[in-house]
C-alpha cells in the first residue's frame, strides 16, 4: 500500500512538470508571435553608388544684362522725348531733353568766369596778379565747370549703352517731380535695357557649391519656344551661402543675338557638371516633411527604422539624386511601406529587392 502510494504521487508530480512545461512553451510562442504582429512590414533595396552624368535643372526669371532708369537729378518740366517705348537705341544717343533754364544760366556763368579766370592766369604769369588772388578765381572756375558739366548731364539725357526703351512714363512739357513710378518703384522718366546679352540669378543647394565654376556651360529652354535652345554660361558665382535655405546665388550669362528672349521671361536652365558618383532612388521611395520643404528616407538598422533627411539632387528617368553624409552604401532603403514609419519603430523586411539602380 505504502508501495502505491509512492508510486502515484510520483506520477502526478511527473504529469504537473509536464504541463507546467507546455503552458510555459504556448506562452513564450505567444509573445514571439505579439512581437511579430508589432513590426511593421516593409520592402527594402540595397543601395549602391552609381556613376551619373550629372545635369540640374533650375527655373529662373530672365533679366536684362544692364538696365537704366533716367532721373534728372532735380525737379523740371519735360521739354521733348526723343524716343519712345520698344524704340531701339545707340550709345550715346540723345533721349530726353529737360528745361534748358538753369544749365543756359551756369553756361553764361562759366563763359563769365572763363574768361576772367584767363585774363587773370596771363597776369599772374607775368608777376603782376596776386596769389590769393588768382587761386580764388582759378576756384570759382572750376566750381562753374563741374556745376555746368553736372547740370548738363542731367539737362540732356543720353544713353550709356545700346538697347532698346523699356519704359516712357511721362510726356513731353510735363513736370517731373521726383515721385517714384509704381510700376518700377523708382523715380524715372525713361527706362533703357539692353537685351542683346541677359542673365539670370538662380539658387543651387549647397552641396554643389564645389562643382560651380564661372564658365561651366549651360542650357535654356523657355516655355515659350519649346523648340529652341538657347546657350549660357556661368558668370558669377556668389561666395555666401545663405544660412536659411542653405543654397548660393549664380549669374548666368546667356546670349540673345536674335532677341527672341526678353527679360521677364520665365525659363528652365540646365547646369553640366560633368560625370559624378552619387546615390539615386526611385522618388516614391522620398518623403517629404508636411507643412516644409524638407525630404528624407527610410533605412534597415538592425530590424529598426531610421530616418535620414537628404538634400535632393537631378532626375535621371524614375530616379531621384538624394545627398546626405548619413548614407552609405549598402543600407537598406525602404521602398515601400514607409510611408507608416516613424523614427525607430521596429520593422520586418518582407522581400528586400537586390540593388537600387537606374532604368
Amino acid at each position: 500500500m505504502k508501495r502505491y502510494q509512492i508510486i502515484l504521487a510520483l506520477g502526478v508530480m511527473f504529469v504537473t512538470a509536464i504541463s507546467c512545461k507546455q503552458s510555459e512553451e504556448k506562452k513564450l510562442l505567444s509573445q514571439e508571435k505579439s512581437e511579430v504582429s508589432v513590426k511593421e512590414q516593409v520592402k527594402t533595396a540595397v543601395l549602391q553608388m552609381q556613376t551619373i552624368d550629372r545635369e540640374v535643372e533650375y527655373p529662373a526669371n530672365i533679366k536684362a544684362w544692364e538696365e537704366v532708369h533716367f532721373a534728372p537729378a532735380t525737379p523740371g518740366r519735360i521739354e521733348h522725348f526723343y524716343v519712345d517705348v520698344a524704340d531701339v537705341v545707340s550709345k550715346g544717343q540723345t533721349l530726353v531733353q529737360m528745361d534748358k533754364s538753369q544749365l543756359l544760366q551756369s553756361e553764361l556763368q562759366l563763359k563769365n568766369l572763363e574768361t576772367e579766370y584767363k585774363r587773370a592766369k596771363t597776369l599772374y604769369e607775368a608777376g603782376s596778379y596776386a596769389q590769393q588772388a588768382y587761386d580764388q578765381i582759378k576756384t570759382q572756375y572750376e566750381v562753374a565747370k563741374t556745376s555746368y558739366e553736372y547740370l548738363s548731364t542731367n539737362t540732356v539725357l543720353k544713353a550709356p549703352f545700346s538697347g532698346i526703351v523699356s519704359g516712357k512714363y511721362f510726356e513731353d512739357g510735363e513736370m517731373y517731380s521726383g515721385t517714384p513710378v509704381a510700376t518700377i518703384g523708382k523715380a524715372a522718366v525713361l527706362s533703357l535695357v539692353e537685351i542683346d546679352m541677359l542673365k539670370a540669378i538662380v539658387s543651387i543647394p549647397e552641396s554643389y557649391f564645389p562643382l560651380i565654376k564661372k564658365g561651366v556651360m549651360t542650357n535654356v529652354v523657355a516655355d515659350v519656344y519649346p523648340d529652341k535652345k538657347f546657350s549660357g554660361v556661368v558668370n558669377i558665382v556668389y561666395p555666401v551661402i545663405d544660412p536659411n535655405s542653405r543654397t548660393f546665388d549664380v549669374e548666368i550669362k546667356i546670349g540673345n543675338k536674335n532677341n527672341f528672349l526678353r527679360p521677364g521671361m520665365f525659363v528652365r536652365i540646365t547646369l553640366h557638371l560633368g560625370k559624378a558618383e552619387a546615390f539615386a532612388l526611385p522618388d516614391y521611395a522620398i518623403l517629404k516633411t508636411q507643412g516644409s520643404n524638407e525630404r528624407y528616407v527610410f533605412v534597415n538598422e538592425n530590424g529598426v527604422a531610421k530616418r535620414i533627411v537628404v538634400t535632393l539632387g537631378a532626375r535621371y528617368n524614375d530616379l531621384i539624386e538624394v545627398i546626405s553624409s548619413d548614407l552609405k552604401p549598402e543600407m537598406e532603403v525602404v521602398v515601400e511601406g514607409q510611408g507608416r514609419l516613424i523614427d525607430g519603430m521596429a520593422i520586418a523586411v518582407v522581400k528586400a529587392d537586390t540593388t537600387v539602380s537606374e532604368n
